[in-house]
C-alpha cells in the first residue's frame, strides 16, 4: 500500500459567524478511526476550522509518521501552505485575527511531517461530510465551551 500515513479530516462551523460554533475532526490510521468534536458558545467559522486542525494534531502520540490534513478551509490551508502564517509570526501577528490559535498551531507545526490537501466542502466527500456533521452537532450540544481567545479579543475591542 506504500508509505504509512496518518490522515486527518477537519471541518469547522459557526452559526451566524460569529455565533455558536463547533469543530469536527476524523483521524484515520491503518483502518482505525477516532472522531473529535467540541462546541463553543461564541466563535467564528475560521477559528473552528483552525481549531479542528490543532486539536487533531494535539491528539497524535507520535511524530514519526507523515500526516496528511484534508480541509475545505482555504483560510487555513493557504495561510500555512503559502507561508503567510510564518510572516505573521515574524511581525508579531500585528493586525491579524486568531493570533492565539495560530501561535498554538505554530508550536505543533515543526514537530510533524505535514501535507495538506483541500477538499471541496458540502460536495459529497464522505469524511468532510462527517466532520461537518460533527462540527454542527457539537455546536448544538450543551454546555458549550467559551472560546477564550475569541471572547477576550472581542472585549479588548469594545468601545462602550
Amino acid at each position: 500500500m506504500g508509505e504509512e500515513l496518518i490522515e486527518i479530516f477537519t471541518d469547522g462551523s459557526a452559526k451566524g459567524n460569529p455565533g455558536k460554533g463547533g469543530y469536527g475532526a476524523l483521524l484515520r490510521y491503518k483502518g482505525k478511526i477516532k472522531e473529535l468534536s467540541q462546541g463553543y458558545r461564541l466563535t467564528t467559522n475560521n477559528r473552528m476550522e483552525l481549531m479542528a486542525v490543532i486539536v487533531a494534531l494535539e491528539q497524535l502520540k507520535t511524530n514519526n509518521i507523515p500526516v496528511k490534513i484534508y480541509s475545505d478551509s482555504k483560510y487555513v490551508l493557504d495561510s500555512i501552505t503559502k507561508g503567510w502564517v510564518f510572516g505573521w509570526k515574524q511581525k508579531g501577528f500585528k493586525g491579524k485575527k486568531n493570533a492565539d490559535l495560530w501561535q498554538r498551531y505554530l508550536k505543533l507545526h515543526p514537530k510533524f511531517n505535514l501535507q495538506f490537501e483541500w477538499v471541496r466542502g458540502h460536495n459529497g466527500h464522505p469524511e468532510n461530510e462527517r466532520c461537518d456533521f460533527l462540527a454542527v452537532a457539537a455546536s448544538d450540544k450543551t454546555p458549550l465551551l467559551i472560546d477564550e481567545g475569541y471572547e477576550a479579543d472581542q472585549k479588548e475591542n469594545e468601545i462602550f
